[in-house]
């Protein structure tokens, strides 16, 4: 089983920043990929940014020049510095872990509201 704890959501302005934490706990495969996505009202959840655990990152094309996901790997940690933010990016973030081994397996986080508003 793996935990994992989002930290870092808020309300922001229109052309602010905000950067989100999340820990992780629990049985963490040596080969796995820490990402973020996100949720809004009415919208399916889609992907913000991965980072494998030797550094490779995937970033949507919606927050590509915006948002930077870097990784602790010693404390299990994952991150996302958002800048630029935008009415459109108010949702709830959620991290997620996928171990990889035989059969890929995702864990989820409770997830974190940010609101970008004026």
């Amino acid at each position: 089983q793996v935990y994992l704890v989002e930290f870092g959501g808020g309300l922001v302005q229109p052309g602010g920043s905000l950067t989100l934490s999340c820990a992780a706990s629990g049985s963490i495969f040596s080969t796995n990929v820490l990402g973020w996505y996100r949720q809004s009202p009415g919208k399916e959840r889609e992907l913000v940014a991965t980072m494998t655990n030797d550094g490779i990152t995937n970033y949507s094309d919606s927050v590509k020049g915006r948002v930077t996901i870097s990784r602790d790997n010693a404390k299990n940690r994952v991150y996302l510095q958002m800048n630029g933010l935008k009415p459109e990016d108010t949702a709830v973030y959620y991290c997620k872990l996928r171990n990889i081994f035989t059969v890929p397996v995702d864990y989820w986080g409770q997830g974190t509201q940010v609101t970008v508003s004026s």
